[in-house]
């Protein structure tokens, strides 16, 4: 009785594991894909953005399917290599930064420290170092641009490394070996009047080929941290 018991119970088990494994994700999750990380990726509406809530373990989710937006226009390159970055805001938040990217913007120089502290700069340590970077929006390895108010918000470590820095390296990486070109931009997303982005969004396109493409949003978030976003004060959350 108690080795047919086992047997039933194993049947179950077993019944239950199959239902999850990765051939059943599309018909589970009709917009699932994986990132390197192993992390969900889940497809999300450009308009969305600012109202989502992060769910574990989406830190990162496509948006429009990971294909950008840019127009014809937005693709020339009639300007040749060029960046752009947005006037700060009422509430001083910087906004969005874009650039047509090519390997001689990139600078030779080390990295000056930084010390310009964006919205939101209300930093910690917590377990794994300090809860927050200043984040480029354009990053240092791309243009050479660094302490410019326009181009540095507040993010959390995670979104900063691995976040927005494992695309950064993409695109760096692809410029470094080529001569072409790639549409950059990256779009902060804030809510309502809070001073700390709720994420960041990215899109990239190279001119010349397919190679680079991706439209991504990232969370700004940190595990075991509870962040208020209206001013990035955050709580540390107890272990359970």
């Amino acid at each position: 009785m108690k080795k047919i018991l086992i047997s039933i119970i194993s049947l179950i088990l077993l019944s239950i594991y199959g239902l999850y494994q990765t051939d059943t994700l599309p018909e589970l999750f009709p917009f699932v894909g994986e990132d390197s990380d192993s992390n969900t990726m889940v497809t999300a509406n450009e308009n969305e953005l600012a109202s989502l809530e992060y769910e574990k373990p989406n830190n990162v989710i496509y948006v429009n399917d990971n294909k950008p937006t840019f127009t014809e226009d937005e693709l020339s390159l009639e300007k040749g290599s060029w960046q752009k970055f947005s006037e700060l805001d009422q509430l001083n938040r910087v906004g969005q930064a874009n650039a047509m990217l090519h390997k001689e913007m990139m600078p030779e120089e080390e990295r000056e420290p930084l010390y310009i502290n964006p919205t939101g700069w209300k930093n910690k340590k917590v377990s794994n170092g300090w809860l927050y970077n200043r984040c480029h929006l354009i990053g240092f390895q791309l243009t050479g641009e660094n302490n410019n108010p326009k181009n540095l918000m507040t993010g959390t470590r995670s979104l900063n490394t691995p976040g927005m820095v494992d695309y950064e390296n993409e695109v760096a990486s692809y410029l470094r070996k080529t001569s072409n070109h790639v549409r950059y931009r990256v779009t902060p997303v804030f809510r309502g009047d809070e001073l700390l982005a709720r994420g960041v969004q990215m899109e990239a396109k190279s001119i010349e080929n397919d190679e680079i493409q991706f439209n991504i949003y990232i969370f700004n978030v940190e595990e075991g941290v509870n962040i208020n976003y209206q001013d990035g004060s955050s709580i540390i959350e107890r272990s359970q």
